[in-house]
């Protein structure tokens, strides 16, 4: 627990990313494989026994820490509110130990102390925690308390592990970051795997890492000549990789989840293509030949279904709109030319005349001036906008600025009021950043959308003062204020929704602008949403 307290505390004050990257070496150079294992699915996002092992809820945390200290509850809280995160809340409260603990391993404390007593009777989780805390020093503590909690954020993302992990062991990053998609064990023999030079025997059923387009920011003429380019529609879909080597076939979401029984009718086609690959594209639901795909509303009603009934598979059939082939007869084709690939992939699909794998079309233009314009159609197509992709570009990993952009038509936008705020979370959860946005239903102020990103540091302060200051009531975290800010609100699209007290869900939302100019009576109606839905 020792060395990954101290690689937290070091991470924490890090503010460069070559200060963590160096950390990271040193880590993992330097632990026990089954201690970087565990290290490695934490700093991956995982939990502490997985996702429905329970050690410990913040209630109960709150509770023990006051019955420890014989602090009472209210300056738990108060204390809480004002360290703004409850890990180290609960650090803090506690002296250290006049003589501490042995020292052990972190998968020690993981396997051998925490994962035996997950969804035990609270008494027994109980003990486990409060032994810990008595103890650790402080460092320690704050670390294990936030195995506890779930919360070890320190700015660290998924491909900076990756690249710590490709500079220690020689290996292409890309080969880490294949190796890591899905799911896996943090064990030992997984952290051998993973930096093992020689193939290894699940590396034939994993997909690539995906390679993601950036937004572009400015006008596409900046880019050269429209030829160059290849021009296909941003399809408003579950990206993923459609995979084919021998007789296993599987389908990976771009969210590194296999969805294997999902789409049978997907498989099925791919057990058609008369050749092994592995190929890029995106899933619709798409009824009929018509020119537009079905809203991505009606593919959220499969995605959770297993084994989906006729009766789901009638009302939101899909299809695959393939845009790229990454591997061909067992050989890696990312390195060739986008417009290699391409061909290859024109002459698979052509070879297979599966209705449902299509060969997603090229948008031809004559200038950039003729895409702009078919861009502001896009909308009325059913797509987001326009993928750009270099003729000559390979398939990289991750989000390579430079060959590959996405050039979104402009977002739907409502004139909102602020209803709801929450404080956030990691450096800024001792503000309020988490904010509920609602429009009006005759005269009362109907909830639509949450929304925390948008607005600036100045800004942030200023309306964490004011929320604040004009706070109405309190429900638990949650503080309703008083309706007077009005924001201007962007978003992809809208679903009609049962779920949702104003009948309509809004995709993507986020704050455009604060709305000083404009009265909280000014701000617009529910029903506008409602039209855009139906």
């Amino acid at each position: 627990m020792r060395r990954f307290a101290a690689l937290y505390e070091r991470l924490d004050r890090s503010t460069g990313t070559g200060d963590k990257r160096a950390a990271l070496v040193d880590y993992f150079r330097d632990a026990p494989p089954r201690d970087a294992a565990w290290a490695l699915w934490l700093l991956a996002g995982g939990k502490v026994g997985g996702a429905r092992a329970r050690i410990a809820s913040t209630g109960e945390l709150r509770a023990w820490i006051a019955e420890e200290t014989g602090n009472p509850d209210w300056l738990v809280e108060a204390s809480h509110h004002a360290v703004g995160d409850l890990a180290e809340t609960l650090a803090l409260l506690l002296d250290d130990p006049a003589v501490p603990v042995e020292d052990a391993g972190l998968a020690e404390w993981i396997e051998q102390r925490l994962v035996p007593v997950a969804n035990a009777d609270p008494e027994a989780r109980r003990a486990v925690v409060v032994s810990a805390w008595r103890g650790l020093c402080f460092r320690e503590r704050l670390a294990f308390n936030k195995l506890l909690t779930g919360a070890l954020r320190v700015g660290v993302s998924a491909g900076l592990v990756q690249k710590a992990l490709a500079e220690l062991s020689g290996l292409d990053v890309a080969l880490i970051a294949q190796r890591m998609l899905g799911r896996w064990t943090p064990s030992e023999a997984f952290m051998r795997s993973l930096l093992s030079p020689d193939a290894q025997p699940g590396d034939a059923e994993l997909p690539y890492p995906f390679f993601l387009a950036s937004p572009l920011e400015g006008e596409p003429h900046a880019l050269g000549g429209v030829d160059d380019w290849l021009l296909e529609w941003k399809w408003d879909g579950i990206r993923l990789q459609l995979i084919r080597r021998g007789a296993d076939i599987a389908l990976w979401s771009r969210g590194e989840e296999r969805m294997d029984g999902r789409f049978p009718e997907i498989e099925a086609a791919a057990a058609e293509l008369p050749h092994d690959a592995v190929i890029d594209g995106e899933l619709l639901a798409w009824q009929g030949e018509d020119e537009a795909p079905m809203p991505f509303s009606a593919l959220q009603t499969r995605i959770q279904r297993l084994k989906p009934g006729p009766k789901i598979l009638a009302s939101a059939p899909a299809r695959v709109l393939a845009y790229d082939l990454l591997e061909l007869n067992g050989e890696d084709l990312r390195e060739v030319p986008l417009v290699d690939r391409r061909q290859r992939l024109a002459t698979l699909l052509h070879a297979t005349a599966h209705p449902l794998l299509r060969l997603s079309p090229e948008v031809r233009v004559p200038d950039w001036s003729q895409a702009a314009t078919l861009r502001e159609e896009a909308r009325g197509r059913g797509v987001e906008g326009l993928m750009l992709k270099r003729r000559h570009s390979p398939y990289r990993h991750g989000r390579k600025r430079g060959d590959w952009w996405k050039w979104k038509v402009d977002p739907l936008t409502v004139d909102a009021v602020l209803v709801y705020a929450q404080s956030g979370s990691g450096r800024r959860s001792t503000l309020y950043t988490d904010y509920t946005f609602a429009l009006w239903d005759g005269d009362v102020l109907v909830p639509v959308a949450k929304a925390y990103s948008g607005l600036d540091d100045k800004e942030i302060l200023q309306l964490d003062r004011w929320i604040r200051a004009n706070t109405v009531e309190r429900f638990g975290p949650v503080r309703s204020v008083a309706p007077e800010h009005v924001f201007e609100l962007g978003f992809e699209g809208v679903n009609a929704s049962k779920r949702h007290k104003s009948g309509v869900a809004v995709r993507f939302p986020r704050i455009l602008r604060w709305r000083t100019d404009k009265p909280a009576s000014e701000a617009d109606r529910v029903d506008a949403l409602r039209a855009l839905a139906r």
